[in-house]
């Protein structure tokens, strides 16, 4: 007897028995996602827009902070001189810092020209070799070549200062982290949230507490610069060697004894790491707290930048750069270094070679003063402000307009602005208040959680609140065409240097240079080529974040899994195919990192941009900083940390998401 199975139908791809077509639809995450924000917006807009019709963010809704704000202010100038918490804390802090900084400054004024140099020389022999030694001695020269040895000197000081302080603290939060689960946690979204911050943001409350001047960009320059410090310590200590700790445990070693004789030597890495990180954040930021009294080159720069004299901005701004390429490679070369002393044979290893080096710095100090010979010789200097001055003369008469079929540089920056930057910023504006809103909600529930839609919403309508909503959208429409074009390059340039180790030898150098240099110095050559106005200041923020976008794009997809890309081969795929089906979708964390970091890199220079006509947020702070209005000032800064966080929460996967989607897959 024959039976005939019952004839089926078959299901629509994505279906099984159970659930049908929608039912499948819907058990996808983000697309369930998007239906229940739908249905929210689907009840809340019509009753939201019946309260509140304009497109505009209603006024009801906003805070006047400028009175709360003026009679802080009013009340801090008038008791900075009386109150205890100046009296007793904040005037000893300050006046600390004050004779710290002072201090260094003149041991290096004391020490001449000859023993900084040879001080600096010897340092970097011992960390890094004979190589950076003679690149250190270069650098320095040129620094006194341009007639720029006292501010250099003075913005030493306060470096040495704020690292010092940046260091301590640093690896105070970082212990306490890296010992204990619940400071850890407690400890991570506050370090988050400080280093996704433009440098702008931190300039307003330290000058409202301490006044301008180098207390004030002392106390901005350790905030800034400590988070990595302390994430990097919490990092190698929580990292230590399990095998290694119980068997440091099982010798019956007290707590403080697994701390100094094990942790802390197996996390000197990063250590190491953080100590490159605070410095190049440190300088960086020290540059830009000139704005607030900080001296230096960082305010010889800020000077000439207010008077568009780019031929002194230019000899203040080559030092700068000259001191963050030798500070990064010294730091980065004694953490590969490390280890190195315990196998150099040498007759100058360890102690030895810094004793050595100790005394001949001494000695060529000591020789200077009793020539007399402890300033930089005038006859040593070369002027470079008049020559570069008049080469952007030439550039405006013969580069800025006019020439035939390209234009000239002018015309580029203003055809971005007319067919870019004003479409962008009119279109955001035009948009009802309430429609950006659930635009930030969907991206940010889309690649987050919900608690990530919550503080990306609220941090943009905290935007609307303070009543800077249309100056926040012309910052967000520069920083989203700056990011446009600064992840169309860095994708494609990285995905060319992935393929390529040669085009990655040819660009490793540009990069570390690129990388290196303090934001500040960027606006130079902009000014020089396109002179004043938004299109410069995205123009600057696009080179500044371009080599982070190439590095995180090209090592993701070099470390695509080669067993893939063999498969992938095996079956006869092109190499385009390749690259579309194997290694991008394999890179997708390392290309939605880089796109995260072209977010928050590009708005940490758009907001500064407001130096060179920016405009926006960015001058709301430069006018509050330059004219004593600290609460237009303050509101911008707020303004600006608003939108930094939800820039950030829109395009940084959370862990759970990640979760989810391995879970999905």
């Amino acid at each position: 007897m024959s039976t005939t199975a019952p004839a089926t139908t078959p299901r629509p791809l994505g279906t099984d028995a159970k659930t049908g077509p929608l039912q499948a639809l819907l058990r996808r995450r983000g697309l369930a996602k998007l239906v229940l924000l739908a249905v929210i917006a689907a009840v809340l807009v019509p009753l939201v827009h019946a309260q509140w019709p304009s497109t505009l963010w209603p006024h009801a809704l906003t805070v006047d902070l400028s009175g709360p704000l003026g009679k802080a202010s009013d009340w801090i100038i008038d008791n900075r001189d009386s109150h205890w918490l100046f009296l007793y804390f904040l005037g000893h802090l300050s006046n600390g810092i004050v004779v710290s900084v002072r201090a260094v400054y003149l041991v290096l004024l004391a020490g001449g020209w000859a023993g900084v140099v040879a001080g600096a020389v010897l340092i970097a022999w011992r960390v890094a070799g004979v190589r950076l030694a003679v690149l250190t001695a270069a650098s320095f020269g040129v620094c006194g070549l341009l007639g720029m040895w006292v501010p250099t000197m003075q913005t030493l000081a306060l470096m040495v200062v704020s690292v010092v302080a940046s260091v301590v603290l640093g690896m105070f939060m970082g212990l306490a982290a890296g010992l204990s689960d619940r400071v850890f946690r407690m400890l991570r979204p506050v370090l988050d949230t400080m280093q996704i911050l433009p440098a702008f943001s931190y300039l307003l409350p330290v000058s409202l507490i301490f006044g301008p001047g180098v207390p004030a960009a002392t106390i901005a320059t350790v905030i800034y610069a400590a988070p990595p410090m302390a994430r990097l310590t919490a990092l190698g200590l929580r990292g230590a060697d399990a095998g290694v700790m119980e068997a440091v445990t099982s010798l019956g070693t007290t707590a403080r004894q697994r701390l100094f004789s094990a942790r802390l030597p197996l996390a000197r890495k990063e250590l190491l790491l953080g100590l490159n990180q605070t410095i190049m954040m440190a300088l960086s930021m020290a540059v830009i707290a000139s704005m607030i009294g900080g001296a230096g080159l960082g305010d010889r720069v800020y000077q000439a930048l207010g008077s568009v004299d780019v031929g002194a901005a230019l000899a203040a701004g080559i030092p700068i750069v000259l001191l963050a390429v030798v500070l990064d490679r010294v730091t980065g070369a004694a953490g590969e270094r490390l280890g190195a002393d315990a196998e150099d044979t040498s007759v100058l290893r360890g102690w030895r070679g810094w004793s050595v080096a100790a005394v001949v710095t001494v000695v060529v100090a000591i020789a200077a003063r009793l020539t007399g010979r402890l300033d930089w010789p005038e006859s040593w200097t070369v002027d470079i402000v008049e020559p570069v001055n008049t080469a952007k003369d030439w550039m405006v008469d013969h580069l800025h307009t006019g020439l035939p079929v390209i234009g000239g540089t002018a015309d580029w920056a203003a055809h971005f602005t007319t067919w870019v930057l004003n479409p962008a910023r009119d279109g955001l504006q035009s948009l009802p208040w309430w429609s950006v809103l659930l635009v930030v909600a969907a991206l940010a529930w889309l690649i987050g959680t919900w608690q990530t839609a919550l503080t990306a919403v609220l941090a943009m309508a905290g935007i609307g609140v303070l009543g800077v909503w249309d100056k926040s959208l012309d910052t967000l429409a520069q920083v989203l065409a700056g990011v446009a074009f600064t992840v169309v390059l860095g994708f494609a340039i990285g995905i060319v240097t992935a393929r390529s180790q040669r085009l990655e030898r040819l660009l490793r150098p540009v990069l570390d240079v690129f990388q290196t240099m303090p934001q500040f110095v960027y606006l130079i050559p902009v000014v020089m080529l396109f002179d004043i106005g938004r299109a410069p200041a995205v123009a600057a923020a696009v080179v500044y974040a371009l080599p982070a976008v190439i590095r995180i794009t090209s090592q993701g997809l070099r470390q695509v899994d080669p067993g893939a890309m063999e498969a992938a081969q095996s079956l006869g795929a092109t190499s385009w195919q390749q690259l579309r089906q194997v290694q991008l979708p394999l890179a997708r964390s390392a290309l939605l990192l880089a796109l995260n970091q072209a977010v928050v890199l590009v708005l940490a220079v758009v907001v500064i941009g407001a130096l060179v006509g920016g405009g926006a947020l960015g001058y709301d702070v430069v006018f509050g900083i330059a004219q004593g209005d600290l609460a237009t000032g303050m509101v911008g800064g707020i303004a600006i940390v608003c939108l930094g966080l939800m820039l950030d929460r829109v395009t940084q996967p959370t862990a759970r998401r990640d979760l989810g989607a391995k879970k999905g897959a």
